[in-house]
């Protein structure tokens, strides 16, 4: 009854504005009063905050955040969506398809899914709208393209499940690599049947000579060594995560020099936002982490655990059922307070049942981006309207194939595990 009584509380907390973090520490602390004494309170605030920041895997997300900021600040996105439409934009649907690569491309230097769409809504959307593409096919394409940050490494999000989790942060980015490019392909495909069967919706660019699409890749070059400095490294065994986002800091700081972007205003301003970023999901990480000491001593997940084991179901009928719930709660809630919420509680039950965490992470990850474009909240629809000047209403409309597209591309990952956990498997 105090567990459910706890619970109530959060999401009261939560539906009046409270930001989640300070709304899970709060309910927390409550809880642990409540079961224990001011003692066992007081022991865990003095803690828990020194345990969570303290922790090395924790300054990845830093690093990472300075690096996408770097990166945004450098203007490479630009590069990115010419080079991207150079290529594929004579086909039909090829500037879409070229955001789903920008999309991919940025994701693959940025980590940060807002971060994405906005800036893709800057670049690529004024261009499909002005090359004629239907504006609602347009919003949708770019809003189901900054999704791909959250799934290619590096994504910040993959590394706070892994925190949260304690699973091996270098498998899990690498187990994302996959997936994201089987989610680009899945939105280019999409683009094209849509473009077929309404060729009006999406016009054919003129073709780029071969010395024009070369001249683009020059272009784009940097950020491939970028990709590599931190992927590559990761995936070798040659640098943990920690390591390689430093080493993807630095190498985002030389590709705003090289662009000649690097002022003092502007390095000082990207470590600002890095910091305040950083705090902001170190705040979010101490508040779980006092709400799972609660949840470990009122034994809410064992008894779920024995619960779950006493039905007399297919464990992947389980699974359906705990990824319908995520999918429903993606449309309520923000995706980092949907991890930190159910992780601790969701993924003893996952591992009983006898699913990889890596695999379940990525698909949470992959299930995740649907409830960013899905209403009501669908953050990234929001994002696109603001900044592209577009009725956020017909950014709804240009989304729904794309959210059928991905829920197909999460059957075959349901389906066929090794696609997620087959990278990693090779890892040294």
């Amino acid at each position: 009854m105090t567990a459910i009584s706890i619970t109530l509380l959060l999401f009261f907390m939560m539906a009046m504005g409270v930001p989640v973090g300070f709304a899970m520490g709060v309910s927390g602390a409550v809880g642990l009063y409540a079961v224990g004494n001011w003692d066992m309170l007081l022991g865990v605030l003095e803690t828990v905050p020194l345990s969570t920041v303290s922790s090395y895997e924790m300054i990845t997300i830093p690093m990472f955040l300075l690096m996408a900021e770097l990166v945004l600040k450098s203007g490479i996105a630009d590069d990115l969506f010419d080079a991207a439409a150079a290529w594929v934009g004579s086909l039909r649907g090829g500037l879409g398809m070229a955001t789903a690569i920008a999309g991919a491309g940025f994701g693959a230097i940025c980590g940060t899914s807002t971060a994405a769409a906005a800036t893709l809504s800057a670049t690529s959307l004024p261009a499909m709208i002005k090359h004629g593409y239907e504006p609602k096919m347009a919003a949708g394409v770019v809003a189901i393209s900054g999704t791909l940050a959250m799934l290619i490494p590096p994504s910040v999000v993959l590394i706070i499940y892994g925190l949260l989790a304690e699973a091996n942060i270098g498998r899990l980015l690498i187990a994302g690599i996959i997936p994201g490019l089987l989610i680009a392909l899945t939105i280019m495909l999409t683009v094209y049947i849509l473009a077929t069967l309404k060729p009006s919706s999406a016009p054919v660019s003129p073709r780029k000579t071969l010395s024009e699409k070369i001249h683009v890749l020059k272009v784009v070059g940097p950020m491939l060594v970028l990709m590599m400095m931190v992927t590559g490294v990761i995936y070798t065994g040659v640098a943990t995560p920690t390591e390689a986002s430093a080493l993807g800091a630095f190498g985002a700081l030389l590709i705003a020099l090289l662009r000649r972007k690097a002022t003092a205003s502007v390095v000082l301003d990207a470590a600002k936002q890095a910091a305040q970023g950083t705090c902001m999901i170190a705040m979010i990480l101490m508040g779980a982490s006092i709400f799972g000491y609660f949840f470990t001593l009122t034994s809410v997940t064992q008894d779920l655990v024995q619960w779950v084991g006493g039905l007399h179901m297919q464990p992947w009928l389980i699974m359906l059922g705990v990824f319908a719930v995520y999918i429903i709660l993606g449309a309520f809630m923000d995706q980092i307070a949907i991890l930190v919420l159910t992780v601790p509680v969701v993924l003893p039950v996952v591992i009983a049942l006898g699913y990889d965490p890596i695999w379940f992470g990525v698909l949470v990850i992959v299930i995740a981006e649907v409830g960013l474009l899905t209403p009501p909240m669908g953050l990234n629809c929001f994002v696109v309207a603001f900044y592209a000047r577009r009725p956020v209403t017909e950014v709804f409309a240009g989304i729904w194939p794309h959210v059928l597209a991905h829920l197909v591309a999460i059957g075959l990952l349901l389906a066929f595990p090794q696609i997620v956990l087959w990278l990693p498997s090779m890892m040294k």
